[in-house]
């Protein structure tokens, strides 16, 4: 069952008093959650961060100046419905905009879902439209990958997925399909049979599961991704890090083991998007800096994603990290910071003792 804005109040999930409040921000953005992330809302914890992700707050509707309603730039690269062509080698399919939760924190908030959350015009590419899409692929043999999103592509019936499949499966030059989701996560008992068999192509699939806090990894969780690992389908995560849900080294830490241990490997760690409504969650590059930077040395390099961020306007996704490298006093000297905070020249001056 998905729980709309007023079925919050009704469920106890969001007091009484705050009725009106949550019926104006879902006015503005569409407002979904799923029992099972329902669940694992503690009511009792004002600050809880699964709340803090799908329960509606009043601090949506402040505006901020740095807002941006297309916060990534998505409509400039789109060429036609459906498709955002930012790089050369690969591009955006969104064949749905409908998610099983909608994220307080998302940057598409302004297109995905209805202001009640339900099914409508627009939220679904037609069979025209969506043939159009992959005859655009067709045309450029510059495309070696294609990314399915939306919108959450498995919320599609098995029959659609297999549908996608089998068109993308007979261009030539597509050799990677990648699907995003956030349903193993939150609505993992879609991860049905049929829907895993869907995905099975001679091409290389990947998917990439959208999760923040390691409360998301749930028993049933932990079974959906199993089911898709079980068929031979790498799965990536990728993570936004966000103020009041994982703004701490220890969550990050519990996120990425967790994640690592069912088989998923940390992909991207975003910086968050410049959103309308989002600004209660942004955190600044420092600060997550320190936060990545907390992870080196501390938990295995399988469990360190990327720490991105996507250029406003459409310039496109790169990494903010800190480097460990600086450039030395001379040509060809760099100073490398290892994992204690100590500093070494690389290579190492002809008088500077060896190590040990």
């Amino acid at each position: 069952m998905t729980l709309r804005a007023d079925d919050l109040v009704d469920r106890g999930l969001v007091p009484p008093e705050r009725r009106e409040e949550v019926r104006r921000v879902a006015a503005r953005f569409a407002v979904a959650v799923t029992d099972e992330m329902a669940a694992l809302i503690d009511r009792s914890d004002p600050a809880d961060p699964v709340a803090a992700q799908f329960v509606p707050s009043a601090a949506e509707l402040d505006a901020d100046p740095g807002d941006l309603s297309d916060p990534i730039g998505d409509e400039r690269w789109s060429p036609l419905p459906g498709i955002v062509h930012r790089y050369p080698d690969r591009v955006l399919l969104k064949p749905s905009l409908l998610c099983p939760v909608y994220c307080r924190f998302c940057f598409r908030r302004e297109t995905v879902g209805q202001a009640d959350g339900q099914a409508g015009a627009g939220t679904m590419l037609d069979d025209a439209t969506l043939a159009r899409a992959f005859d655009y692929i067709r045309a450029r043999p510059s495309i070696w990958e294609v990314i399915v999103t939306g919108g959450d592509p498995f919320l599609l019936t098995s029959r659609r997925v297999g549908a996608i499949m089998r068109a993308l499966g007979e261009i030539e030059h597509v050799a990677v399909i990648r699907f995003h989701t956030r349903v193993p996560i939150v609505d993992p008992r879609r991860v049905r049979p049929g829907l895993v068999a869907a995905l099975a192509s001679d091409k290389a699939v990947y998917v990439v599961v959208h999760v923040n806090h390691p409360r998301e990894l749930t028993p049933t969780a932990r079974e959906a991704v199993g089911r898709l690992t079980r068929a031979g389908i790498p799965l990536l995560s990728q993570s936004v890090l966000l103020r009041g849900v994982n703004d701490d080294p220890a969550v990050l830490e519990a996120l990425f083991r967790g994640l690592v241990a069912m088989r998923v490997k940390p992909y991207y760690l975003h910086h968050p998007d410049l959103a309308p409504g989002t600004g209660h969650f942004r955190l600044g590059i420092d600060e997550g800096r320190r936060l990545v930077r907390g992870l080196r040395g501390h938990v295995s390099g399988l469990c360190q994603p990327n720490y991105v961020l996507d250029i406003p306007g459409g310039y496109g996704k790169v990494p903010i990290g800190i480097s460990a490298a600086t450039q030395g006093d001379r040509p060809g000297c760099w100073i490398v910071e290892d994992s204690a905070g100590l500093c070494h020249r690389y290579p190492p001056a002809a008088d500077e003792p060896a190590a040990g």
